[in-house]
């Protein structure tokens, strides 16, 4: 009686460009796979050609794995071996392999995820930034008023910043971010491991005018994470002055309305602002109110 083998879901990362990057157990995996699903099959076609791989291909991207994904789970559980690939890097990180592999733990399906290239982890190190951990927020959002909540939103993380962009996008990206954090690094990653790899870093609004004049120059080109660094002591201080700034012109209108004690003011000006005890009473104090 023939023993039913075990099907699995094999995560395969491939190269983001270089094809020194892929590892032998990904192209082992590729070559005994029953099938390998992907993004695009004209990419991972080429991919396993340059390597002498011929296995049966099937598209598995955005606009198909919400009807498709329950199918391949179905095919893991009754014993086929399916390898899925994106197009370039670590699938499951801001492409359609993330709902695959949730829809195959779901149904108790088997999982093995190889490690390989990953856009976010070199950008991250390649930045040189010193923050001991990084927050990636996926692709950076395209309209101007989601962007600049994401980054009022992540202004107080003490974490670099990582997110894709389009090289169309990212001067106006860039933009918003020296409109937020005026006194951050920035490092732009772009075509990493390509030939024309470049990581631009510097402050922001430096960074910011290098990309906007190739932009009129002729335009921007190849595939960009960029990555923010964390808040700095410059920011803090800049940060501190402006919340003292603002406590005190609520310090003067309470004063003007004259309803409230000494002790209250400082109470609110702490719990509005998030001040020390010490620098409320400082603030009510140097302005004639003695806590």
């Amino acid at each position: 009686m023939a023993v039913q083998r075990e099907g699995k879901l094999i995560i395969c990362p491939t190269p983001l460009g270089n094809l020194g990057d892929m590892t032998q157990r990904t192209l082992d995996v590729l070559a005994r796979a029953d099938v390998v699903c992907c993004e695009d099959t004209r990419v991972t076609g080429k991919l396993l050609r340059a390597f002498d791989i011929s296995r049966p291909l099937e598209r598995l991207d955005e606009a198909k794995i919400s009807t498709s994904a329950q199918h391949i789970v179905e095919r893991v559980l009754a014993g086929q071996v399916i390898a899925y690939c994106s197009d370039a890097g670590m699938p499951g990180v801001s492409d359609p392999g993330l709902r695959l592999i949730d829809a195959a733990y779901e149904q108790g399906a088997s999982v093995e995820v190889l490690p390989g290239a990953s856009a976010v982890t070199l950008a991250y190190v390649a930045s040189g930034f010193s923050s001991p951990s990084f927050y990636f927020g996926g692709f950076f959002p395209r309209k101007a008023a989601e962007q600049l909540r994401c980054l009022e939103k992540l202004k107080n993380l003490d974490a670099a910043l990582i997110f894709y962009e389009s090289p169309r996008r990212i001067v106006a990206a860039l933009e918003r971010v020296a409109h937020v954090y005026p006194y951050r690094q920035v490092a732009v990653c772009r075509e990493l491991t390509k030939v024309h790899e470049e990581v631009l870093r510097g402050p922001i609004r430096d960074v910011y005018k290098e990309l906007k004049d190739r932009e009129l120059a002729g335009g921007i080109k190849g595939e960009i994470a960029f990555v923010i660094d964390a808040p700095n002591e410059e920011e803090a201080q800049q940060t501190h002055q402006s919340t003292l700034q603002d406590a005190q012109a609520l310090l003067e209108q309470m004063r003007n309305e004259g309803t409230l004690t000494k002790k209250d003011m400082v109470k609110q000006l702490q719990q509005r602002y998030g001040l020390s005890r010490n620098d409320a009473y400082e603030l009510v104090h140097s302005s004639g109110q003695k806590a």
